[in-house]
C-alpha cells in the first residue's frame, strides 16, 4: 500500500512542495487541499498589478490547471481542513470529510490583521490578502473613490500607488512616525514618504483609526482624536498573523509561527511546515526567524519536500523581498531588524541608491533602489565583513 503525503494550503509553499516531491520521485500519493477556489496562485501581483488590471487571473496561477492532475497532484480546491487527528493519523474537513496521511504538510500561510474597533465591518471596508478581497476592491475601485488606508507598510504603499495611478484619492493613516518603520531605515523611510507626497498621496503620521463610520456604508473613518476623515472606501494594511489554529489545536509547539526545526519538520515527526506559517532557527541570525515572503515560502518548500523524501538537509537562508511602487523597484536582501549602522551609496535625489545595514562589521542586509547590481551582490555577500568594495561602488 503507496504512502500518503497530504499538504494543508495551495498557496506557493503547498504547490512548491507538491511539485518538489514528484520532482524528487515520490511515488506515493500526494493530496493538496486549498480553501479558496482558484488553484494555487502569485500573491505579490495582487497590490500591484492585478490590481491596477494589467493581469487577468489566469496569469495568476502558478502553474496550468492541467499540471496537477498530469503529475498524479490531486488538488482540491475549496477545502478547508478543521482539525488534525494526529493519533488517527488523519486531517478532519469542514464538511466531514477524513483523509488519511502518513505524512503531513502544513503550509497554511497567513492571513491579514484584524482591527477589532467599532464599524470595521461595514461594506467598503476590505484587507488585502486573497484573489476574492482583491475581486472586491476592483469592483468598488471601478468609479472614482476617496480611499483611506490604514497602515503605511508595504502593502498599504503598493495600494496607495495603485489607487493614485487610476485617479483616486488616497490618505495613508500611519500610526507611528514614519512609512515602513519596523522594516527600513529612517533615511528610505523619508525617500518613500516625498514619493508618494510628490504623487498626491495625502499621508498622516501619528494617528490611529477608532472607528469606521456610516449608515449601511463607509462614510468615514474617525481618528482616536476625534477628528472624522470623510471616505467611501478603506483598506485595512496593518499587517499579518500565521494561521496556526490547526496546529496548535492538535497539541504542535507554536510560537508567533509553527515551530519547526532546521529540516522543517514541527514537534510531531509525521508532521513538517513551511512557508509564512512556521517559525525556524537561523544560525546567520542567531534566532528563531519568521519570514513572509515568495522566497521563503519557494525555498523552505524545496527544504521540506528533501526531508520528507529522506535528505534532510539545513535551511537558513538569505532572505529576500521586493516592492514595486510606482516606477521604484525596492530590492531588499537579508534581515536589518538588528543592525548598529547604516551607509548609504548613491543619490536618493537621482532615484537610484542603496542602504546597506551592519552589525559590528558585518553585513546584515541591503536595501536597492532602482538598484539590481547592489541587490545581487549582497544576495552574495550577506554576513561577510564590510569593506568598501563589497558592493557596488554606485
Amino acid at each position: 500500500m503507496s504512502e500518503t503525503c497530504v499538504i494543508v494550503g495551495a498557496g506557493q509553499a503547498g504547490a512548491q512542495a507538491a511539485h518538489s516531491l514528484r520532482q524528487g520521485g515520490y511515488e506515493g500519493d500526494v493530496v493538496m487541499l486549498g480553501d479558496e477556489a482558484h488553484p494555487p496562485y502569485q500573491r505579490p501581483p495582487l497590490s500591484k498589478k492585478y490590481l491596477s488590471g494589467e493581469f487577468e487571473a489566469e496569469r495568476l496561477w502558478l502553474r496550468p490547471t492541467e499540471f496537477y492532475e498530469a503529475n498524479g497532484i490531486d488538488l482540491k480546491t475549496g477545502a478547508r481542513v478543521s482539525a488534525i487527528d494526529r493519533e488517527g493519523g488523519c486531517v478532519v474537513c469542514s464538511d466531514g470529510r477524513e483523509i488519511g496521511y502518513d505524512t503531513l504538510l502544513l503550509a497554511t500561510g497567513t492571513r491579514p490583521r484584524a482591527l477589532p474597533l467599532p464599524g470595521f465591518d461595514l461594506p467598503g471596508v476590505l484587507p488585502l490578502r486573497t484573489l476574492a478581497d482583491v475581486d472586491a476592491l476592483r469592483a468598488l475601485m471601478a468609479v472614482p473613490r476617496r480611499i483611506v488606508i490604514v497602515g503605511g507598510g508595504y502593502i498599504g504603499l503598493e495600494v496607495a500607488a495603485v489607487a493614485r495611478g487610476l485617479g483616486h484619492e488616497v490618505m495613508v493613516l500611519e500610526s507611528q512616525g514614519r512609512v515602513l518603520n519596523r522594516v527600513v531605515a529612517p533615511e528610505l523611510s523619508d525617500f518613500y514618504a516625498q514619493l508618494h507626497l510628490s504623487r498626491g498621496v495625502v499621508l498622516r503620521f501619528g494617528v490611529s483609526a477608532a472607528a469606521v463610520e456610516g449608515d449601511g456604508q463607509v462614510e468615514a473613518v474617525r481618528l482616536t482624536s476625534g477628528e472624522r476623515i470623510d471616505c467611501d472606501l478603506v483598506l485595512v494594511a496593518v499587517g499579518a498573523v500565521p494561521n496556526t489554529e490547526l496546529a496548535e489545536a492538535a497539541g504542535l509547539a507554536v510560537d508567533d509561527g509553527i515551530s519547526v526545526d532546521a529540516s522543517c519538520r514541527t514537534s510531531d515527526p509525521a508532521i513538517f511546515a513551511a512557508g509564512d506559517c512556521t517559525r525556524f532557527p537561523s544560525a546567520r541570525y542567531g534566532r528563531t526567524i519568521r519570514l513572509e515572503s515568495v522566497q521563503n515560502a519557494i525555498d523552505q518548500a524545496k527544504a521540506a519536500a528533501s526531508a520528507i523524501l529522506g535528505h534532510e538537509r539545513t535551511y537558513d537562508p538569505v532572505p529576500w523581498f521586493w516592492s514595486d511602487q510606482y516606477e521604484v523597484k525596492l530590492q531588499i536582501a537579508g534581515l536589518s531588524q538588528m543592525h548598529e549602522e547604516t551607509k548609504r551609496v548613491g543619490d536618493p535625489a537621482g532615484g537610484s541608491f542603496y542602504i546597506a545595514y551592519l552589525r559590528g562589521e558585518r553585513l546584515l542586509a541591503v536595501d536597492s533602489v532602482n538598484h539590481p547590481r547592489s541587490h545581487m551582490m549582497a544576495r552574495r555577500s550577506m554576513g561577510e565583513v564590510w569593506r568598501e568594495d563589497l558592493l557596488p561602488a554606485g
